[in-house]
């Protein structure tokens, strides 16, 4: 299990409609633990519910994290409770900072490409590449400054001179300043992109067709969707000595519940890698976007939350 962290919720404001700033410190009053750009924390709410969030802000603060709360219509129901619930004061556990997103120790250019609330792993990139004197151009894209968090701090801060604002309200279309921009970068730059996953494809998209590397593209993925459905199959748990089947409908993660077998879980979707088990036999059907491509190629390990078997029969180590 990993360590928590007893927090309280120091600080919490409106950044527009539908977006809260909270404010995490010790509930102990002591410096959290530090953290390089990207990081995102687990908030272990009250209600049993773990979710992700990325931390913006500047990566030296150690006194207080950071996150900005999108309160999401379509979400599991993470941001409505911290929306109902979570207030100054309140008191929950955290996990430690934990990185899939970091930036790439190089001194060549670097390009972030924020969609709406997907600015926040931004922030402290552009922080850190700022500290670091490492050349770098941040692209903020939303509907309108009035549905868009730290404004402010972007127009007036360290790295203003960095920064560019495509706001569709006021004439912006960020599609064709990138279209136009992108044939002008080296292609040794580094892109990073984090928002909405069809925003990010198309960053993506956009890069492929100028021919960047693979190895040069980056992005944070809070959200995949998931589809469980497929055909039964059998997981042998080797350490239990069990034998379970796996229905059409049914994540390998529940059924193990079922027989008593819990595996440590966090995002249910194949994003954060917490559920992973090593395989010893068996060839697994990877639904999750947490392995890399050579990763799923060995089939050495699998998300049980998300991922199935194309094989009758998985063994896994647990």
């Amino acid at each position: 299990m990993n360590q928590l962290y007893e927090v309280k919720v120091a600080q919490r404001y409106s950044a527009g409609p539908d977006i809260s700033i909270i404010e995490l410190e010790s509930s102990s009053n002591e410096n959290l633990p530090p953290f390089e750009a990207g990081a995102h924390i687990e908030l272990h709410l009250p209600n049993d519910m773990i979710r992700q969030y990325s931390l913006c802000q500047d990566p030296t603060q150690q006194h207080c994290y950071r996150l900005a709360i999108l309160r999401d219509q379509h979400s599991r129901g993470g941001s409505q409770y911290i929306y109902d619930h979570l207030h100054q004061g309140s008191q929950l556990k955290i996990s430690a900072p934990k990185n899939l997103f970091p930036l790439v120790n190089s001194t060549e250019h670097h390009i972030l490409i924020g969609g709406g609330i997907g600015i926040t792993p931004l922030i402290s990139m552009a922080y850190q590449l700022k500290q670091k004197n490492q050349s770098f151009e941040l692209h903020y894209c939303a509907q309108s400054s009035e549905q868009a968090a730290f404004i402010e701090e972007l127009r007036n801060g360290p790295f203003a001179q960095h920064v560019t604002f495509h706001f569709k309200n006021q004439g912006a279309d960020h599609r064709s300043y990138l279209q136009r921009l992108f044939p002008n970068l080296a292609k040794s730059s580094h892109i990073y992109t984090c928002g909405p996953n069809p925003f990010m494809d198309w960053v993506f998209d956009l890069a492929q067709t100028h021919q960047f590397p693979n190895e040069q593209m980056h992005r944070e993925i809070f959200q995949n969707v998931v589809d469980l459905h497929g055909s039964c199959f059998e997981v042998v748990a080797q350490q239990s000595q069990k034998t379970i089947a796996v229905a059409a409908d049914e994540s390998i993660l529940d059924a193990l519940a079922k027989h008593g077998i819990y595996v440590e879980k966090s995002c249910e979707q194949g994003v954060c890698g917490t559920c992973m088990c090593d395989v010893i036999e068996g060839s697994p059907d990877h639904r999750d976007v947490y392995l890399t491509d050579e990763e799923k190629q060995s089939n050495e390990q699998i998300l049980v939350c998300c991922s199935r078997s194309h094989s009758d029969r998985l063994i896994l180590d647990i």
